[in-house]
């Protein structure tokens, strides 16, 4: 599946990556890139729950 992720920067300086689509699918990192993989890894934890559940 795919998402659309949006990026931005805090007050600190963190980037923030949010998946609008998830509820509480919210992630950061010191760059876009780490941002980006956190919000990544949270999706695929999301998906192996849901395919846990659905077992």
């Amino acid at each position: 599946m795919r998402f659309i992720v949006t990026v931005e920067r805090d007050e600190d300086g963190a980037f923030v990556a949010e998946c609008p689509a998830i509820p509480g699918c919210v992630s950061q990192g010191g760059t876009r890139e780490q941002a980006i993989g956190n919000i990544r890894q949270c999706l695929e934890a999301r998906a192996e729950h849901q395919a846990r559940i659905q077992e």
